[in-house]
């Protein structure tokens, strides 16, 4: 596929690496020489050093035959102008823009072909807003993935001394819990992937992801951890785009208190957010902090656009009481120093909001795409079509089917019907199958099996 990306950002810049390991032809256009030099030097793209949404930088980035262009640049007019260019005089056939301004995104009939003609609208604040809400409503869990519209969860959790099938075999699990349906998709012990099977013991510190019923997923969550009490008190560093949002969708089912830097920003939030007690200041000042009750806090999430004031604010909330902190970070090189210190979670953006793009560049049917592990693991759900005759998988039983090496089948939906992926579980025509991909090289092997005929699905 060939593929154009206008912006060599954070987004940009982590979406090439993982496309072109995919046997894509990849442009990046950027107005950044020195981004772009490094960015091929790392990887095998091609570079265009300019404005974007210049038609003279599209045509020598290849537009007039390009398959797709992912605008993700950090004005919002430049993406869209740059789709407008593309559709109107290259009739480009996928446009993708990353929008963050909330008054672009609330206006009906804006985005379509009569108008600004943008396929799929990335916006990357709802999207790590949507992921950390998930964190916080099911306590304990480093990582909470929907699959089907939310009937069925990807959850990845730290088993801890103690947990009822620590130092077990997986398949004790079926015996502890019979009437819970759920299947182990991946474990990694020490930064090492492990393919489960029925023998596998859980040890304490093992990082679990497994797939399961929404409803059964605390459940699940029981035997590899004590289970935490649910979350009331919420503590928010950081007023922008995530933080407002947060807090918003919050407010009315937690303690919500947030701290911001700037008054005029602070004025703004308290006359927008109903229950949310806004205070002014800053999150690495010890006293503020212990102005909201840190100490009593359920979570600490630091939500600026400063890495460092993030990890700083976080550090000292954990020392003054704080239950949970969830730490924002751009920078990918500081993620693993951080994480499972005094920082509990460290969210990626970029890792975030990659899964968002990489749903619409997958080859087949795929309804969603996750990043996982900070994109070093991936979760698809495809559909699959065609009959036994014509399809790898449709007819067959799932121990029949021949998945690439580091690839597990964890669920099918079934209409509304969860069905857990055992040997014995016979795939049907328009089967959404949830996988788990413990190497993302595998990703081509993956399509192929679904592939139907000559196409994919």
């Amino acid at each position: 596929m060939k593929i154009i990306i206008l912006g060599a950002g954070q987004v940009g810049g982590t979406l090439a690496e993982n496309l072109a390991g995919e046997r894509n032809d990849i442009t990046v256009i950027d107005t950044d020489a020195e981004r772009l030099r490094e960015l091929s030097d790392r990887i095998d793209i091609r570079t265009v050093e300019g404005r974007g949404s210049y038609p003279s930088i599209l045509r020598q980035a290849g537009a007039q035959d390009a398959d797709m262009l992912i605008a993700v640049t950090s004005s919002d007019e430049v993406n869209m102008v740059a789709c407008q260019v593309a559709y109107t005089l290259f009739r480009t056939p996928t446009k993708i823009a990353r929008i963050r301004a909330a008054s672009y995104l609330h206006k009906e009939k804006l985005f379509n072909n009569d108008a600004i003609p943008i396929d799929v609208i990335i916006s990357p604040e709802q999207v790590v807003t949507d992921y950390i809400r998930r964190l916080i409503d099911l306590p304990g869990a480093l990582q909470v993935v929907n699959f089907a519209g939310g009937r069925v969860q990807l959850v990845a959790v730290r088993a801890y001394y103690g947990g009822p099938l620590v130092g077990n075999e997986l398949r004790e699990l079926r015996q502890h819990m019979p009437n819970v349906d759920t299947r182990v998709a991946a474990i990694f012990r020490r930064n090492r992937a492990i393919q489960p099977e029925g023998t596998t013991i859980i040890e304490a510190d093992d990082e679990v992801f497994f797939v399961a019923a929404r409803n059964d997923i605390r459940a699940v969550m029981s035997e590899l951890r004590r289970l935490e009490h649910n979350y009331k008190r919420i503590v928010i560093a950081g007023g922008g785009n995530i933080g407002f949002r947060l807090a918003k969708g919050m407010e009315h089912r937690y303690n919500v208190k947030l701290i911001e830097r700037f008054p005029q920003r602070c004025a703004w939030l308290a006359e927008n957010l109903h229950r949310t007690v806004v205070m002014q200041g800053l999150a690495t000042d010890r006293d503020q902090l212990l102005k909201a009750n840190i100490e009593n806090a359920d979570v600490f999430c630091a939500l600026t656009n400063d890495d460092e004031a993030n990890i700083m604010s976080s550090m000292l909330a954990k020392r003054l009481g704080a239950r949970k902190v969830m730490t924002l970070i751009n920078n990918p090189a500081y993620v693993d120093l951080v994480q499972g210190h005094d920082i509990d979670i460290a969210i990626s953006p970029q890792q975030a909001t990659i899964g968002n793009l990489l749903t619409h560049v997958r080859r087949g049917d795929v309804v969603s795409v996750h990043s996982l592990r900070r994109g070093a693991a991936e979760a698809i759900e495809a559909i699959a079509h065609g009959d036994s005759r014509s399809s790898k998988v449709v007819g067959r039983m799932i121990e029949d089917i021949d998945l690439p090496e580091g690839t597990t089948i964890g669920a099918i939906v079934r209409g509304e019907k969860v069905l857990i992926a055992h040997g014995d579980v016979v795939i049907e025509p328009d089967d959404h199958v949830i996988m788990f991909l413990m190497d993302r090289r595998r990703i081509a092997d993956v399509e192929k099996l679904f592939q139907v005929g000559f196409t994919f699905f």
